[in-house]
């Protein structure tokens, strides 16, 4: 089947093991990297199994995109979702009644109405595959509320499905809620490492970001890449920016309409545009397979959105660039957001914290990617080897002497004045 439907001659790590405890009827738990290949670990359950494999995902605008690769395949699939009127949906419920059908892909809002459920109880449903499971647990970077529909659906299925939950960014914690939510024992977790060894990361401090990226660019020129910012008007600046520049740029964010963003999704996809510049709503389940470099122009809230975002460069294998344009500004627009949540004073200081971690990252003086494994629960990972920070030639010296006589003299000078005037009087200048 991986090869007549799917072109692979063998599988990736982790999918086989997957595959196996789902046929076998064991609840299952799958922590893939981003580009590990989620979507084999259903696909072809579905193919073997009787009835209808059921695909809950959050991925509404990449929903028609699989089904069609699917279709292409030859595998007989279909989506529910608000993208199609209320007769389409009939229809194609009564196709899937009809046994028309392998895989059904439903948003998790759909669960909420009681009449789909009702239908779902005349459907031979084998599996049920939560993708994003993450969004399951209050404590993931990425939390709906409709998720938690899922093990009330399960809990009255007659027809006692099996369960895969598939994430590529969930932590220790995070993973013990999807487990505990879902009936999955921890024993049946298949974690495949967060490893991208192909992923070259760096973060860049102390230069102006406007003019590095610029020059990033015109030597990158004809490579497919992302620009992540994280507020609609800063993509909007940024665009107009490099649309001006002469770069071949597409743009996407929440303020745009649907057939704008699925227009500059297609048109990237295609290679039609090699650059786009977006805010965190783009790329999620994105199946395009030569993005040379991920970007975050802004510093991003948390470590899952990080890594989630910088896992879309280099899903090919071949060698990619993450690189990360870190401001003190970034942590203030990034605080307001928090705060404008209206979230509960627990959420607030979890928010908080996932923030701080992310600023350690960006002052952290070890391994780049062995910093973000731990974060996600790795013990001791080897240093990447290839990162900034592991090739990164220059001696540590130590200034704890001069530190100090620094914080003496702005002491001294009553902490009243900025770096202009503390360099000077350190330095006996004549001003």
């Amino acid at each position: 089947y991986l090869q007549e439907y799917f072109g692979y001659e063998s599988f990736r790590k982790g999918q086989e093991q997957i595959i196996e405890q789902v046929l076998g009827g064991i609840n299952t738990a799958g922590i893939m990297p981003t580009g590990g290949g989620k979507s084999i670990c259903y696909q072809i359950p579905a193919l073997l199994l009787p009835g209808v494999t059921l695909v809950i995902s959050p991925l509404i605008s990449l929903m028609k995109d699989q089904v069609d690769a699917l279709e292409q395949n030859g595998i007989d699939a279909t989506f529910l979702n608000s993208s199609i009127s209320g007769l389409e949906s009939s229809n194609r419920m009564n196709d899937i009644k009809h046994g028309r059908y392998k895989l059904v892909y439903v948003a998790p809002e759909r669960l909420e109405n009681p009449a789909f459920q009702q239908d779902l109880f005349n459907v031979e449903i084998s599996m049920v595959a939560i993708d994003e499971a993450h969004c399951i647990s209050q404590w993931g970077h990425d939390f709906r509320p409709s998720y938690l529909k899922i093990k009330t659906l399960l809990k009255n299925m007659p027809s006692a499905p099996t369960v895969l939950a598939l994430t590529a960014t969930a932590t220790p914690h995070v993973t013990d809620d999807i487990c505990q939510s879902l009936g999955i024992s921890v024993q049946h977790t298949v974690s495949t490492g967060f490893s991208r060894d192909n992923l070259f990361f760096s973060v860049v401090k102390e230069e102006n970001r406007s003019r590095f990226l610029m020059r990033y660019l015109e030597k990158n020129k004809n490579e497919s890449g992302i620009i992540y910012a994280a507020t609609r008007k800063e993509v909007d600046s940024l665009y107009a920016k490099l649309i001006k520049a002469g770069f071949k740029t597409g743009r996407y964010h929440a303020g745009m309409n649907e057939k704008e963003r699925s227009e500059q999704q297609d048109q990237f996809i295609r290679d039609d545009v090699p650059l786009m510049v977006a805010t965190s709503a783009f790329g999620m389940g994105i199946d395009k397979s030569n993005v040379r470099y991920v970007i975050h122009y802004q510093t991003p809230k948390n470590m899952e959105s990080y890594y989630q975002e910088a896992g879309r460069a280099g899903r090919d294998g071949l060698e990619s660039e993450c690189i990360l344009l870190y401001s003190p500004q970034d942590m203030q627009i990034q605080r307001f957001l928090i705060d404008q949540s209206n979230p509960s004073q627990e959420w607030q200081s979890q928010e908080l914290k996932k923030l701080n971690r992310m600023k350690d990252y960006c002052f952290t003086e070890g391994c780049l990617q062995a910093f973000i494994l731990r974060y996600f629960g790795e013990e001791n990972p080897e240093d990447c080897g290839h990162c900034e920070n592991c090739t990164d030639k220059r001696d540590s010296v130590d200034v704890t002497t001069q530190a100090q006589m620094v914080l003496s003299c702005m002491l001294r000078m009553g902490e009243r004045f900025g770096k202009t005037m503390i360099s000077q009087v350190l330095t006996g200048s004549r001003n």
